[in-house]
């Protein structure tokens, strides 16, 4: 699929909304969502979906409304029109926990952790809503995460930023979701430690978790991606498989930095 850049390169300048085809194996859909923060609109009949095992990424400017989609995903916002539907079934407006028990995680920017819990306490209560016995399910993460596992009677505070990051993404997984909601994971890490946690995102997918991911390290969340979506003023400026997006001039030039 090619990208849809305005035309005159522009971002700003009017234009059709990108093409984006669902088929078969899409797990999460927004169609022609319109949301924001009280009375202000930040998403404009935003149209993007997520497969099956794919790690899709939302880049753009400040603003773009980014997080904002996932929010909305999640229950946090009320979307004003359009439809979020997960395996075919509408979700939008749905409260976050039936979101979750629905089947898709979240794991937010900051405040993604208990601190005043040990690891293991983080984790038992990431299966809340869970009716069954907790301990295979978090003995399977153990082994998938060494690191929490070796931390699992720390307190959550006194963890690093990249080791936190890891243990919200294993409390998330408590509940297995299909589809994991990830906001800016690499936010105020070190380079080596964020290049750690993008192998993490990588890992989650692993358990065949599908992740809409927002990162505004733009080339490097794009680089462990399959797919991207350019967000600019709420809507899908460019969309095309992750290599394309980063060998486009046109998004390099005006979203990458190049």
């Amino acid at each position: 699929m090619s990208p849809s850049p305005s035309s005159d390169a522009d971002p700003d300048a009017g234009t059709d909304a990108p093409v984006d085809p669902t088929g078969p194996d899409t797990v999460l859909e927004l169609d022609g969502v319109d949301s924001g923060y009280g009375d202000v609109q930040v998403l404009d009949d935003l149209t993007l979906h997520l497969d099956a095992s794919e790690i899709v990424c939302l880049i753009g400017p400040n603003g773009a409304g980014k997080s904002t989609v996932l929010k909305t995903v999640f229950g946090l916002l009320q979307p004003w029109s359009g439809a979020i539907r997960y395996r075919g079934d509408d979700i939008g407006g749905m409260a976050p926990e039936d979101v979750v028990r629905n089947g898709i995680g979240y794991v937010p920017q900051t405040d993604n952790v208990f601190g005043s819990l040990t690891v293991e306490e983080n984790l038992r209560m990431g299966g809340v809503a869970r009716d069954d016995d907790l301990d295979p399910v978090i003995d399977r993460l153990y082994e998938r995460f060494p690191v929490v596992d070796e931390k699992r009677d720390a307190k959550a505070r006194t963890l690093s930023g990249g080791q936190r990051q890891v243990l919200a993404f294993a409390r998330a997984l408590v509940m297995e979701p299909g589809v994991l909601l990830i906001d800016e994971p690499s936010a105020g890490l070190a380079p080596n430690t964020a290049a750690d946690v993008f192998d993490d995102v990588r890992e989650v997918n692993a358990l065949d978790t599908a992740i809409l991911m927002v990162e505004q390290n733009a080339t490097e969340g794009l680089a462990i991606s399959d797919r991207g979506y350019v967000l600019d003023q709420g809507t899908v400026r460019f969309t095309d498989d992750a290599d394309a997006l980063l060998d486009d001039d046109q998004v390099s030039r005006l979203y990458l930095g190049g």
